[in-house]
C-alpha cells in the first residue's frame, strides 16, 4: 500500500483536512475517511484515522491548552461516554445510514437557522450552560463519533450557542475529542482494527499529520472571531449535506 501511488493520492488530503480540523475548522475532518476510502475498506480507513487523530490531538491541545472551559466538559463529557458505549454494543443492530441522515438533517436546520439570523442581525445572546443540554449533545456526539465518525456536528450545536472566544471554543473542542479519540480506542482495539499493517500506514502519515496541524492552528488564529464562526456554520452546511447524501445513499439506493 505504502508504494501505490493511489494511497498517497488519497492519504495527502485526507490528513491536510485533519489538520484543518484539528487546528479549529471542527466538521471538516469528517472529509478524512470518505477519501481513506476510496483507496481501502471504510473499517480500514477509519482503523488507521484514528491513532493520526491521536497524535495530532496532542499537538492542539498543547496549542490551545490556556483556552478552554472546564463546565462544557464536566458536562458533555459523561454523555460521550456512555454514547461510545451505546456505539459499541449497538453497531451491528443500529443502520449508519438512519444515523447520517437524522444528524445531516438536524444539522442542516441549526446551521441554516443560526446563519440566517446572523444575516438578520437577530443573533440569540450567549446561552447559559444547561446540564441536560450538554448530557444529551455529549451523549449524541460520542455515538455517532464511534458509529459515523461525525461526532463534530452535536458537539458545535451545543456549544455554538454558548459564544464562546474563538480560542476558547477550539481548546475546548481539542480536550473533548481528544479525549473522546481515547475512549474509543479499546473499542477499536476489541474489534482487532489495530493490526499491524493499519499501524504501520498510520506512522507513515504522521509526519504530514504534525505538520497539518500547526498549520490548520496557524490559520484558526489569523481569522478574526467573526469570520471564524460564519466559516464554522459554511463548513455545517457541507457537512449537513454530506451527511444526508450518505445517509440517503445507503438507505436508497
Amino acid at each position: 500500500m505504502l508504494s501505490d501511488p493511489a494511497f498517497y493520492m488519497a492519504a495527502i488530503p485526507a490528513v491536510l483536512v485533519l489538520g484543518l480540523a484539528k487546528g479549529g475548522l471542527t466538521g471538516v475532518g469528517m472529509l478524512a475517511v470518505p477519501l481513506l476510502a476510496l483507496v481501502m475498506s471504510p473499517v480500514q480507513a477509519a482503523a488507521i484515522t484514528l491513532p493520526v487523530l491521536l497524535v495530532q490531538d496532542v499537538f492542539t491541545v498543547w496549542a490551545f491548552r490556556r483556552f478552554w472551559d472546564g463546565w462544557t466538559l464536566a458536562l458533555m463529557l459523561p454523555g460521550a461516554a456512555l454514547g461510545i458505549l451505546a456505539g459499541y454494543l449497538l453497531a451491528a443492530s443500529v443502520p449508519v445510514a438512519w444515523v447520517e441522515l437524522a444528524l445531516g438533517l438536524t444539522v442542516l436546520l441549526f446551521a441554516g437557522q443560526r446563519i440566517v439570523a446572523a444575516r438578520r442581525g437577530t443573533e440569540a445572546a450567549a446561552t447559559p450552560a444547561r446540564p441536560l443540554q450538554a448530557l444529551f449533545w455529549g451523549g449524541i456526539s460520542g455515538f455517532t463519533s464511534h458509529i459515523a465518525h461525525a461526532g463534530g456536528p452535536p458537539f458545535q450545536i451545543y456549544t455554538l450557542p454558548r459564544r464562546f472566544p474563538r480560542e476558547v471554543f477550539v481548546g475546548t473542542g481539542s480536550i473533548f475529542f481528544a479525549t473522546v479519540n481515547w475512549m474509543k480506542v479499546p473499542a477499536y482495539a476489541a474489534l482487532g482494527q489495530f493490526s499491524h499493517d493499519n499501524l504501520i500506514v498510520a506512522a507513515a502519515l504522521v509526519p504530514l499529520a504534525v505538520v497539518s496541524t500547526w498549520a490548520g492552528v496557524w490559520l484558526v488564529r489569523r481569522i478574526d472571531t467573526e469570520r471564524f464562526y460564519g466559516i464554522i456554520h459554511a463548513l455545517m452546511i457541507v457537512v449537513a449535506l454530506k451527511l444526508i447524501w450518505d445517509g440517503g445513499s445507503g438507505l436508497f439506493v
